[in-house]
This record gives structure tokens, sequence and C-alpha cells, in this order.
């Protein structure tokens, strides 16, 4: 019997300054913050370059930022354009989770720890991830 193929998703926390980054499986739902990205430009991009590459996702996740009426703001058209970016770039599916709380929810998390921005981006990445999971439990 063939091996199933790997589902893997990776998801990002988007930001001007930093992008946090989460990998997961769906079949398991569950999701591990990584390493996040600090650089901008095309380092940006080579740096996600070099996630699709070693984990081969088959589908990607951007965090939409909201307002918590739901509306949408400037910062809401970044992660919209960087998403169309993804897809444009990698040609792999992407797709958009609400993240509304998810930075203060990661925040909640790590309190008491010394962590820094970056490991919170990537945590709300994971959050970020979780939903999606369950968004689209089967």
């Amino acid at each position: 019997m063939p091996e199933k193929a790997a589902r893997t998703v990776l998801a990002f926390d988007y930001g001007s300054k930093r992008i946090g980054v989460a990998v997961g499986e769906p079949e398991l739902r569950t999701a591990h913050p990584l390493p996040g990205i600090a650089v901008t430009g095309d380092a940006r991009f080579a740096a996600i370059g070099r996630l699709v590459a070693e984990w081969k996702p088959a589908r990607l996740v951007v965090g939409l930022p909201l307002a918590g009426n739901g509306s949408a703001h400037e910062t809401t058209q970044r992660a919209e354009r960087f998403a169309r970016q993804l897809h444009g770039r990698f040609r792999v599916p992407v797709e958009l989770v609400d993240e509304r709380f998810t930075s203060v929810e990661a925040e909640h998390r790590l309190r008491g720890r010394r962590a820094p921005r970056l490991a919170i981006d990537s945590v709300a990445a994971q959050l970020i991830l979780e939903q999606y999971f369950d968004e689209h439990a089967a």
C-alpha cells in the first residue's frame, strides 16, 4: 500500500517587522511554533522559501488581523497582500484565518517566561493553525 502523502501545513502570524511561524499536521490537529522571521523584503521570502523547501507544506495559513468588531483595517490589507504573495511565489494554496486575540492568548500562554517578541509571534501562529484545524475538522 502506498504511503499516505504528508499534509503538513505552515502558518504565519504576519507583521511588518516580524512573522511568527508554526507547523502542524491536520490529522493530529496539533501545531508547534517554529523560529520566527525577523527580516524584511526579499530576505523574508528567502527565509519562507527555506521553510517551504524543508517542510513541503500542502497548504499555508495566514492569520487575518481584524478589529475586535470584525472589520478590516490597514494591517488586514497587508496580511491579505502577504497571502497573495505567498501563493504567487510558492504555488501552494493559502487560506486566511481570523486571528483576533491570538497575540493576547500567546502572551498569556508564555506569561512568567521571558519570551522574546518573536517567540510570542510564533505561538500566535501556532494558535492560528490550531484554529484552522478546528474549523476544518472532518
